[in-house]
C-alpha cells in the first residue's frame, strides 16, 4: 500500500539551501534537506529538544535573476520533529524538521515562488 502525502504545502526535496539556525546560546549553518512554504527539513550536528523556538536566516536564490544571487530572510520556527541518525553506533548528526511559525508575507511569497519555478523544472 503506497503512503499518502498528507502535507498541504508543496516542497521540494535535495534542495540544499543554505540555513543558519539560531537556538538558545547555540547556532550552527548547514543546508535543507527539503523545504516547503510552512517548513524545512534539515540535519544539524548538536540535539535540538522538540518544540524549542528557532531562528532562521535561510538564503533562497533570486528567481528573478535567475539563481544567481541568493535572498537572505529571517524566519522563525518551532521543532517539530527530532530524531539521532547512528551509525557504527556513534550519533553522526541529527535530523530536524522546523515549522514556520512566524513568516512575513513576503518571505512566504518568496520561497514559494522558488518552489513553484523547481517544481515546474
Amino acid at each position: 500500500m503506497a503512503s499518502q502525502e498528507r502535507r498541504i504545502a508543496k516542497r521540494i526535496k535535495d534542495e540544499e539551501l543554505l540555513l543558519k539556525i539560531i537556538v538558545g546560546g547555540f547556532d550552527t549553518s548547514t543546508h535543507t534537506l527539503n523545504i516547503s512554504s510552512s517548513g524545512l527539513y534539515c540535519k544539524v550536528d548538536k540535539e535540538i529538544p522538540l518544540m524549542s523556538r528557532v531562528k532562521l536566516m535561510l538564503m533562497i536564490p533570486d528567481t528573478v535573476k535567475n539563481d544567481k544571487d541568493s535572498k537572505g530572510i529571517e524566519v522563525k520556527g518551532v521543532v517539530v520533529r527530532a530524531h539521532s541518525v547512528i551509525i557504527d553506533g556513534e550519533i553522526k548528526h541529527y535530523d530536524v524538521a522546523i515549522f514556520f511559525d512566524s513568516l512575513e508575507p513576503k518571505a512566504r511569497e518568496l520561497i514559494s515562488n522558488y518552489i513553484a519555478r523547481k517544481n515546474a523544472a
